[in-house]
């Protein structure tokens, strides 16, 4: 896959795919209270995917759309 993803937009992911890794961690340690548990392995199946396509900058979403940020 062509590199669709631009040094900005990278870094956005990789800063919501951590804080939304942190978050869905802390669920599952009962540190958020009254979040409901099943959240979790969504925002931590969300996290990785932001993570994994900021740091390779190809979004398969984008090729999809046809959106390039580089």
């Amino acid at each position: 896959m062509e590199q669709n993803v631009g040094r900005s937009d990278g870094i956005g992911r990789v800063a919501l795919g951590g804080v939304l890794g942190v978050v869905s961690l802390a669920i599952l340690g009962d540190a958020i209270a009254g979040a409901p548990v099943a959240l979790s392995p969504v925002l931590g199946a969300l996290s990785l995917i932001l993570l994994i396509t900021g740091a390779t900058n190809t979004c398969g979403l984008y090729s999809l759309l046809g959106v390039d940020t580089t």
